[in-house]
């Protein structure tokens, strides 16, 4: 009873005749997605990365293998610098800029800007071929003036350096005592808008104070 029942499973397939005729859709052509008449995309060319790819797709870039780009060896100056600033005290750095600002102030004591003649050495070029002052002009007599405390005519002879020497000299000490001292001190955090604004003040007073017509010829030096 149970001998007659096999299943498709035991019962090994067996080929068809030759004669029989084959179903109706194995002539069938595979099924296509049919596109409108002329709006078919084009496939761009094959590349050794993988198939074509349609034009606007761009399939993966194969970067070349085994190239190793060599890092650009600094030269015996910069060598030299870089191992300095490695072994250098945290303080020398600030000391350095403390040094050049105490040159400046020296400077400016030495030679009493407020006696010298205008064409003496050094001198500001724009002045001496045009006469007109230039965007700095006035600024080591300001800061003679500055550290003689007499603001009034500091400001006389270039107000704009005088408005922003606080900030200047704010932003020095905290800069300074954070990189030697780990201070951490407040440190006033300008906008761009702010900047740009002080460099607009800065460029009007370069210009009124060549003018010719009064109030305006009190701000040449």
């Amino acid at each position: 009873m149970y001998g007659d029942l096999v299943t498709s499973v035991d019962r090994p397939a067996t080929a068809p005749h030759p004669d029989a005729e084959a179903p109706a859709h194995a002539h069938a052509e595979p099924h296509r997605h049919a596109e409108p008449h002329g709006l078919a995309e084009p496939s761009g060319p094959a590349g050794p990365s993988g198939p074509a790819e349609p034009y606007g797709h761009p399939g993966p870039v194969a970067w070349p293998v085994g190239v190793a780009y060599q890092p650009v060896e600094p030269d015996r100056f910069t060598r030299l610098v870089l191992r300095l600033h490695a072994r250098a005290p945290r303080w020398a750095v600030p000391l350095a800029a403390l040094a050049c600002v105490g040159l400046g102030m020296t400077y400016a004591l030495i030679s009493d800007p407020t006696r010298s003649d205008p064409d003496a050495r050094p001198t500001c070029l724009l002045k001496l071929t045009t006469g007109l002052d230039c965007p700095g002009c006035g600024g080591t007599r300001a800061l003679w003036f500055v550290l003689h405390g007499d603001l009034p005519a500091a400001a006389r002879h270039h107000f704009l350096f005088v408005f922003a020497l606080p900030f200047l000299a704010w932003l020095f000490v905290a800069w300074a005592g954070n990189r030697a001292f780990g201070w951490r001190l407040p440190e006033p955090r300008f906008s761009p808008k702010v900047l740009g604004g002080f460099l607009a003040a800065w460029a009007v007073f370069s210009v009124v104070r060549n003018l010719p017509w009064a109030p305006f010829p009190s701000l040449y030096v």
